[in-house]
């Protein structure tokens, strides 16, 4: 299936992002601070910065769970923050998957349940989602897992289902928060890999990490820094 793209070419928008918490009160924080960036299909982006720096914060604005202070974000030249509950809540389902550090699978279903239930809410059932479920399996190196629970899988093999659960609906866009930070380097340099072949594959992917060596393999890191994208470098050896 073709990746929508706005007129621009460009996936993901995000322009002049504000956030401030608890506004104009005397404990009021300034998390983001202007932040200006765009994505295109198959680009594949590193965020990092000290913990309190705000990216899970600007990855919960993207994924539309929380709403920016000032700015926008544009998916597909839709801005979020002009949405209303249903649409905002169909624009999560279709054009955004999200992957956990924790892997957010449920546990008394098999890896093929969790992944046809996003389906599910999507209204696809039956034959159609257990076929969709099944191609996803394969497509990360499981279909033979399938019958599987999350506690008879390894931690990068629940990994790859949460993977394929985020993928079940064909959405443009991956957002990743700390999807290695529960797993061992090597798990986590094999799961890094299947995202560079996911973003081959025209998905844009936008990783929050704290792992230098994981960042590296991403086609740029941003650096975030006191509610700014401080850097864009190439080459970095600590934050």
């Amino acid at each position: 299936m073709a990746t929508a793209l706005n007129q621009t070419g460009n996936i993901l928008e995000i322009h002049n992002v504000e956030k401030i918490f608890n506004e104009g009160k005397r404990n009021e924080v300034h998390v983001l601070k202007g932040i200006d960036f765009h994505m295109k299909a198959g680009d594949f982006f590193a965020l990092m910065g000290p913990s309190g720096s705000g990216k899970s914060t600007l990855l919960n604005i993207v994924g539309g769970l929380l709403k920016s202070t000032k700015g926008s974000v544009e998916i597909n030249k839709t801005q979020l923050d002009t949405l209303d509950d249903d649409k905002l809540t169909e624009i999560r389902s279709k054009n955004i998957g999200w992957v956990f550090q924790s892997f957010g699978l449920i546990n008394n279903l098999t890896a093929l349940e969790n992944i046809i239930i996003p389906l599910n809410f999507a209204g696809v059932y039956d034959e159609e989602a257990e076929s969709r479920a099944k191609e996803l399996l394969k497509l990360v190196d499981l279909e033979d897992r399938g019958d599987h629970f999350p506690d008879g899988l390894s931690g990068g093999q629940n990994q790859r289902v949460g993977i394929a659960r985020a993928l079940a609906n064909n959405p443009d866009i991956l957002l990743a928060d700390e999807p290695t930070g529960n797993l061992d380097t090597r798990t986590g340099l094999e799961i890094i890999a299947l995202f560079k072949e996911l973003s081959k594959m025209g998905k844009a992917i936008l990783m929050v990490t704290h792992d230098v060596k994981l960042a590296h393999a991403s086609d740029q890191v941003f650096i975030l820094r006191n509610g700014k994208v401080e850097k864009e470098l190439e080459e970095i050896t600590s934050i």
